[in-house]
């Protein structure tokens, strides 16, 4: 496939146009809104950070797409839990509880709602302790917000990838395509809670042990989405070599390549940015708590630039 086959999939990706198009309000909000010296970080970081003596409290709030609520309403309650939680996971923290914010037109869809959000909870171990539930609205509506905490000296931001780091993706290759969409690669469902919560612990060791710079979890915006975001929060480029990027065997016999698998919601997944001499252990990390993990590519001193290379040619994609 050629470079420019994938970078016009990348600079389409409707996930990744509706990020981009966010930025003017990220900037209009943290332009006119009161400051704390409270906060330590806030708008561009996977979880917001608030200094409570030796710990920081972590923020982090997802609204679910409407049209995900009105096909797949227990599928969207049990996605608002997953959402929050891996943005947690990603900073090295761990989650506290959730509170959850429901409109729906009809009592059978918040029911359905409600049992996926209850299974998120038991599956994740996250408590919800606070929400508020319309029945009689005029749309659909869920998003959460979820509490976790960190040590100080732990905390991986967003907005910290450095010149020179490598990047890392780790992907759990044990999944399916998901029943919502071909994009979602289910890696949860399926499984108990304590192998769920084991691969996401991963981030946690890697946390304690200060081996990266950045990291982000990888979103609805796909491998792509999610690495622009980074370079946007870190003021940096990305060059990305699109032969390092692994897709699971899985995928590759129901027909997937490079083109689609970029565009997919990987359910349990991470983008880090570290030394190369801290990458051997990361991948180390990654692969004790059977997570498949490799370089795909550097971070460049060209301030939010993708490029991609297939290792001989590259191509600059776009500027986010």
């Amino acid at each position: 496939m050629t470079l420019q086959k994938i970078a016009d999939s990348i600079k389409t990706n409707q996930n990744i146009i509706e990020k981009k198009e966010i930025n003017p309000i990220i900037k209009y909000i943290d332009n006119n809104t009161f400051k704390s010296t409270r906060i330590f970080t806030d708008i561009g970081e996977d979880a917001a950070t608030i200094k409570n003596d030796d710990k920081y409290i972590l923020v982090t709030t997802d609204r679910i797409k409407t049209s995900f609520i009105e096909n797949f309403p227990r599928g969207a309650g049990y996605s608002s839990i997953l959402v929050s939680v891996d943005d947690i996971y990603a900073c090295g923290g761990t989650p506290l509880a959730a509170s959850i914010i429901i409109s729906v037109k009809d009592p059978e869809s918040c029911e359905e709602i409600l049992k996926g959000i209850c299974e998120g909870s038991n599956k994740f171990k996250v408590p919800i302790i606070r929400g508020h539930t319309n029945v009689h609205g005029k749309c659909y509506e869920l998003s959460s917000t979820m509490i976790g905490e960190i040590n100080k000296e732990d905390y991986i931001s967003a907005g910290n990838a450095q010149v020179g780091d490598n990047i890392i993706l780790a992907v759990d290759f044990d999944g399916k395509v998901g029943k919502a969409s071909k994009f979602y690669y289910d890696t949860i469902t399926f499984k108990n809670s304590n192998t769920v919560l084991k691969k996401r612990k991963s981030m946690n060791e890697i946390a304690k042990k200060h081996l990266v710079n950045a990291s982000k979890d990888v979103s609805n915006g796909g491998i792509f989405g999610t690495v622009l975001q980074l370079i946007k929060y870190s003021k940096v480029g990305a060059n990305i070599n699109i032969n390092k990027i692994n897709i699971p065997s899985i995928l590759i016999n129901e027909g997937y390549d490079i083109e689609t698998y970029i565009k997919m919601y990987l359910t349990t997944s991470f983008v880090l940015t570290a030394p190369n001499s801290n990458c051997k252990e990361i991948i180390d990390i990654f692969q004790k708590y059977e997570m498949n993990a490799n370089v795909i590519g550097k971070i460049i001193n060209d301030q939010n630039l993708l490029r991609i290379n297939n290792g001989t040619e590259s191509l600059d994609v776009i500027r986010f």
